[in-house]
């Protein structure tokens, strides 16, 4: 099974209002990490001090770091038509389906999976599903959370022990079985064909 988790940290909660301060994203095949994308992103404004205080990020570490517009195309790149995999995936895909339609660029093409519903389904009777309460279920070494490469890294090691647990024998588990879990329909992002500018004149 080759897919790959994904994470962002942000400066607020609202797409499109709040704007993405870093993208974690792992390649994992067979449970094994294969290659890692992992960036922080300037946000062309400062750190409100409640995301600080949940991320660790501060304006110190953001400054000369490239924007959204120019990373989206790379790490839609290292996606390419993998799976892709979240926890809690619509607030992530809400705010990277913003960006790529205000600046017209590539993005993942793989269907997205979220790990929240599913692991509601294979893994009843927990206190409650955040991924640090999974990752201490299945006894995944961990250290520090809310950062995106480890958290994207966590979730992948989620999504691959639910992935063997509901694999029958031989035969893995369907992607399109993966997604009736989520109940939800198929999300996969916007295509986006950029449009040349038309040059204006003035008589």
């Amino acid at each position: 099974m080759r897919f790959i988790a994904f994470d962002l940290e942000t400066t607020g909660t609202v797409p499109g209002v709040d704007q993405i301060v870093e993208i974690g994203a792992v390649r994992i095949i067979d449970g094994q990490v294969e290659s890692i994308f992992s960036t922080l992103v300037n946000p062309q404004r400062p750190m409100p001090p409640g995301a600080s205080a949940v991320n660790g990020i501060t304006d110190d570490m953001l400054v000369g770091k490239p924007l959204i517009d120019s990373l989206l195309p790379s790490f839609a790149e290292f996606c390419g038509d993998d799976v892709l995999v979240a926890h809690n995936a619509p607030f992530d895909c809400q705010f990277l389906a913003s960006d790529i339609k205000k600046f017209e660029t590539p993005a993942p093409r793989g269907v997205v999976i979220d790990t929240l519903p599913i692991s509601r389904k294979v893994i009843p009777g927990l206190p409650n599903y955040k991924l640090g309460t999974l990752v201490q279920h299945f006894k995944i070494p961990s250290t520090d959370f809310h950062r995106a490469e480890e958290d994207a890294t966590y979730c992948g090691m989620v999504f691959w022990e639910m992935f063997k647990k509901i694999s029958v024998g031989n035969k893995p588990a369907q992607i399109e079985n993966l997604v009736s879990l989520t109940g939800k329909p198929e999300f996969k992002f916007p295509q986006i064909e950029r449009q040349p500018k038309q040059m204006g004149f003035l008589f």
